[in-house]
């Protein structure tokens, strides 16, 4: 089910994740098993490779990540990891890590995206560029599962509410209907209700 065009690559700062329905985007740690089962409508994968320029990530999220390549290994193009500490990262084909402002890591993205999208792989650079109006779309993939804790997508305490609209069809302001049914629930037999 879609209710949404594909994905364009028409130059965008796209922050984009799959997030649990209670809002995290990785569990504690950075840890990503949760993700495992999960599928994604057919061609949202190829959408994602054919429409991106350049990514831009935290170092936690790479670290975490053990330098494996974003989709799979499908995509091939320029990583670039925001971090204080370029000096002790390890080095990676394709990655280079900077030590900017996330703005000036905007501007370098983009330009190697050539045209495509930049996408940002991080919560907390996303937010910064979300403050700084930088964010052209967020684009999120629903996972059914309820994590409890971890990284969440947004983060902001005390902060004042970002409203957002909707893209597609419809009120830009109008809510989205999720329903959802445990995997396992446990059911009381008849007899024990008596």
């Amino acid at each position: 089910m879609s209710d949404i065009e594909p994905q364009t690559a028409i130059g965008k700062v796209l922050w984009h994740f799959t997030m649990s329905l209670d809002g995290f985007v990785a569990g504690p740690g950075h840890e990503m098993g949760w993700m495992s089962g999960i599928s994604a409508r057919p061609g949202l994968v190829d959408e994602y490779v054919r429409t991106t320029g350049a990514i831009l990530g935290g170092r936690d999220g790479w670290d975490a990540a053990g330098g494996h390549r974003p989709y799979g290994g499908l995509w091939d193009g320029p990583v670039f990891v925001l971090t204080h500490h370029p000096e002790d990262a390890t080095p990676a084909g394709g990655v280079t890590f900077l030590s900017c402002d996330p703005a000036e890591a905007v501007r370098i993205g983009l330009e190697a995206a050539d045209g495509k999208n930049l996408e940002v792989f991080s919560p907390t650079i996303g937010r910064d560029l979300l403050e700084l109006g930088l964010i052209d779309e967020i684009d999120l993939h629903i996972a059914p599962v309820l994590l409890g804790e971890g990284i969440r997508l947004y983060d902001n305490p005390g902060g004042e509410p970002i409203r957002l609209h909707r893209l597609g069809v419809g009120d830009p302001a109008s809510l989205v209907n999720v329903r959802y049914r445990p995997a396992t629930t446990a059911r009381i037999p008849a007899e024990a209700v008596e």
